[in-house]
């Protein structure tokens, strides 16, 4: 049951995935007619293997459907929702993928639908079921609950016949609503219906007069000879535009969200779906993800972070905050973003539970804790930064292992203990293997200049008459005095930070320095000042 007080700071609430939700919830203010669930769907086009854009839709499709079951509730009940993740595996192979083996095999297949082309890795009946099984893989794994569709199940079983059918009888709507937005050699071609050769099993683009609406029937021209062909039963599928219209209607979808790029299909198919006697769905449109050169992330080509990466260097809540966050505004998707997203995570976490109720709708962790069930917060806060555990790795090296980096945070935690601290666990490995391919490349320890030198022996002098267990804010606090002190020449602590982590670390951001050295050992710390004078 949902408190009354969460429903109500819902519905007036700022957060984006309410905004939406209100949206469907003033479109049905008295819910679906006949009580039926709202429809949610999300698209894929098996062309290329599943990526962070692709998974991203259906996470924030999930937040607007759990959003809208509070904001819709009804006796404290949630309202009832459904979400659809839609692969249009009837689309036909245009261009082989960079990224996927055996080329060859694909080039010999253009044009045929990716469900009828067989699998280059050699594991599923086609090119889409092996695309199709690693989306779902992933989904599963993030425990969403959806629906999975296969354009081609429907298509072939029969499923959109009816809506096949409306397509015919409202083919000369759809023209109209076509021809105008395309080139004149492309009107030329242009039709609402793509057969399937009975010949090549290419899916044809070619010009199709009706024959037979209601039965299906339609006439073309396939390698010189006319042919009657029956589009029911997998014999055709539809122009990319005029099948989104077809599935929102012949689905009863109510809210898709889609990228920038496809704002001008959103446009038609909206007006398309209308002339079928539908309705379009309520919708956000998102701006898309670049890669670290600014360019468009694309699968075929395969630029862009896959899901696999980002769970090697990063957790999973660190992923699906980079995502929630601020859709309609472009962002570079790339390692480096991930060390910052972990930790974003969890300070935005920790913050819930002392949070006034609207101030928690409006935080991100509370929202990817929400579609887990754990709206609250609660459980285990991270006793250690991303950023402090990267910094400790990278002293200790490449050849780090995961039980000597819990051994150092023995120095930290008074309860270190793997099984204790799951969360914290995960990121040791995730920071071990970033440390050994993005960071340990290339850090370069500098040697100290004079003043440098001097304000190092100075911190050293410190510490020889520092415990071990001296807490981590005193250890700062001494770090601050002699960054102060006139005698070192700093313009500002700024520069002297630098000078530590540029000189100890080999890097030239760090850590509070004071938590560095309580995780590290004051002992250690002391060993890498040495290390830093000797090079001056």
């Amino acid at each position: 049951m949902i408190d009354e007080a969460l429903i109500s700071a819902a519905r007036v609430s700022k957060a984006w995935p309410f905004q939406e939700a209100m949206k469907i919830a003033k479109r049905f203010p008295d819910g679906k007619p006949g009580g039926e669930p709202v429809l949610f769907e999300t698209g894929y086009g098996p062309s290329g293997l599943p990526h962070i854009g692709t998974f991203q839709e259906v996470l924030r499709t999930t937040l607007v459907r759990k959003a809208y079951e509070i904001v819709a509730a009804k006796g404290g009940a949630p309202a009832p929702t459904r979400l659809v993740a839609f692969s249009d595996d009837m689309d036909g192979l245009r261009k082989v993928p960079d990224n996927v083996p055996n080329q060859d095999l694909l080039q010999a297949n253009l044009g045929k639908p990716l469900s009828r082309i067989p699998d280059p890795f050699g594991k599923y009946e086609s090119f889409a079921h092996h695309n199709n099984a690693k989306l779902r893989e992933f989904l599963d794994r993030f425990g969403f609950e959806y629906e999975f569709i296969a354009a081609s199940d429907r298509y072939n079983s029969g499923g959109f016949d009816d809506a096949l059918a409306n397509v015919l009888r409202h083919y000369d709507a759809i023209m109209d609503i076509m021809l105008p937005t395309l080139r004149e050699e492309r009107r030329q071609t242009y039709s609402p219906v793509l057969p399937i050769s009975g010949k090549s099993g290419i899916v044809l683009q070619v010009p199709v007069e009706v024959v037979d609406a209601d039965a299906g029937m339609v006439r073309f021209q396939d390698e010189g000879e006319t042919v009657e062909h029956c589009i029911f039963g997998g014999g055709a599928k539809l122009q990319w535009k005029v099948d989104w219209a077809m599935r929102w209607y012949a689905l009863g979808v109510d809210y898709e969200m889609y990228g920038k790029d496809l704002t001008d299909s959103g446009t038609q198919s909206g007006r398309i779906v209308k002339a079928l006697g539908g309705r379009r769905p309520e919708g956000l449109i998102y701006e898309l993800f670049l890669d670290q050169n600014g360019e468009k992330i694309s699968k075929s080509k395969g630029n862009g972070l896959t899901i696999e990466e980002w769970l090697t260097y990063g957790s999973e809540e660190s992923l699906s905050f980079y995502l929630f966050r601020e859709p309609k505004s472009a962002k570079q998707l790339h390692v480096g973003v991930i060390p910052r997203a972990v930790d974003e995570y969890w300070q935005f976490r920790e913050r819930i539970p002392g949070q006034d109720l609207d101030k928690q709708l409006g935080n991100p962790a509370w929202h990817l804790l929400n579609a887990e069930g754990n709206p609250d917060g609660a459980g285990e806060t991270l006793p250690v930064t991303y950023g402090l555990l990267l910094n400790l790795v990278s002293v200790l090296g490449a050849e780090a292992s995961h039980e000597q980096v819990w051994s150092y945070l023995g120095n930290y935690i008074h309860d270190a203990d793997p099984d204790r601290h799951p969360n914290l666990n995960v990121l040791v490995d995730c920071a071990l293997a970033y440390n050994r391919d993005f960071v340990a490349p290339t850090l370069q320890k500098r040697a100290p200049a004079e003043n440098e030198a001097a304000a190092l022996r100075a911190l050293d002098a410190v510490l020889a008459d520092a415990a071990e267990d001296t807490p981590a804010e005193d250890l700062q606090t001494s770090v601050y005095e002699i960054g102060k002190q006139e005698e070192f020449g700093f313009e500002n602590l700024r520069d002297w930070f630098r000078a530590l982590y540029e000189t100890l670390l080999g890097s030239s951001q760090g850590p509070r320095m004071g938590s560095f050295i309580a995780l590290y050992g004051v002992a250690n710390s002391r060993r890498l000042i040495a290390e830093a004078l000797a090079r001056a």
